[in-house]
């Protein structure tokens, strides 16, 4: 994370980016929306909203991107930054600990800067007011003294574009929500473009791969970019300490089996979690702090990194009473399905 303190004041001062192409791609983000994999909706309104802003000499409308970890929200904010020739400033909610944090990001924030804060769902309160004017208004209202004699002063500020990244929308406020002029929702990917994005990440690492081998990486990446860039880099080491110049099916199967991840994707604990709630818990309904507490994991993981695959991939339902296993979860333990979990799956 690109943030420096300083002792003396507790300020937040981020680094600027450069945004070397160098820098990124040694981190294998792509540098520009051509190049950026997926996500064609949010591409093309970006495209026309980045010229209109281009045109008029403005930065671009502040955006919020959310969705599940790993999809490229930050890479897509680089990219924002890039197409439009503008430094970013990067930070994240639980960085800014109180308003004059805050206060002294915005006060540096140069014309046409981009203000990247990740994780904009665990800003507090008292906080997310002092954006509100800074958003709408370019400006920022501060209290001066305090008691019968304080008085409001307010200070200008460059235009900028804030973009604000959350695996948790839900948990932005109304009022922060509202504030953003373009929302962007990432979706998972499907399977040829996660090929797409093997065979990218393969190349700038110089690995040479065999085209269904890159498939099977694809195919196992649970729809997500950041997993198959790490999957990458996993088979590209067993291949070379095996002496194999050339990563073959046979090499990634070895190296998925070895790393617990099955054909679709999923992990030991995708098939704990599944296990738990078939074994434990007759298939469900149960709540997500009693599965927190049988799995030995915390609440926050498995709402943000697991079920959002074992969702899409139909194994689990997040119902008012809890989590239900499917008649699917129940064919990939190999057991048969209740009466109960076959209705939940058709309904």
């Amino acid at each position: 994370m690109a943030i420096a303190r300083s002792r003396r004041d507790s300020t937040v001062q981020p680094e600027v980016t450069p945004l070397e192409p160098e820098q990124l791609d040694a981190t294998l983000r792509p540098l520009s929306l051509q190049d950026y994999v997926g996500q064609s909706p949010i591409k093309g309104h970006l495209l026309v909203y980045m010229e209109a802003a281009r045109k008029r000499s403005e930065p671009l409308g502040h955006c919020i991107l959310h969705g599940p970890p790993g999809l490229g929200k930050t890479t897509l904010a680089y990219i924002i930054a890039r197409e439009m020739g503008s430094q970013i400033r990067i930070t994240s909610g639980p960085a800014i600990e109180k308003p004059g944090d805050l206060a002294s990001l915005l006060t540096n924030v140069q014309a046409g800067d981009v203000l990247f804060i990740d994780e904009i769902h665990r800003m507090r309160p008292a906080i997310e007011e002092v954006l509100y004017s800074a958003m709408e208004d370019y400006a920022l209202d501060i209290m001066i003294g305090k008691g019968p004699s304080a008085r409001s002063m307010r200070l200008d500020l460059q235009p900028f574009t804030l973009i604000g990244a959350t695996t948790k929308i839900g948990a932005v406020s109304m009022p922060l929500r509202d504030r953003f002029i373009h929302n962007f929702k990432l979706s998972f990917y499907t399977t040829e473009e996660m090929q797409l994005i093997v065979d990218r990440t393969a190349s700038i690492l110089s690995v040479p791969m065999e085209s269904d081998a890159g498939y099977r990486i694809a195919t196992a990446s649970r729809a997500t970019p950041r997993i198959a860039n790490r999957l990458v880099r996993s088979v590209r080491d067993f291949a070379q300490v095996h002496g194999e110049p050339t990563v073959t099916l046979d090499r990634v199967c070895t190296t998925l089996d070895a790393l617990g991840i099955d054909a679709r994707g999923l992990d030991a604990m995708d098939r704990e979690i599944l296990r738990v709630i078939v074994e434990k818990f007759a298939g469900g309904p149960v709540g997500l702090s009693t599965l927190s507490a049988a799995t030995a994991e915390e609440k926050e993981t498995l709402e943000d990194v697991y079920e959002p695959y074992l969702l899409q991939c139909g194994y689990l339902q997040r119902t008012a009473k809890g989590r239900i296993a499917t008649n699917h979860a129940y064919a990939l333990l190999g057991r048969e399905a209740p009466a109960a979990a076959a209705e939940a799956t058709l309904f």
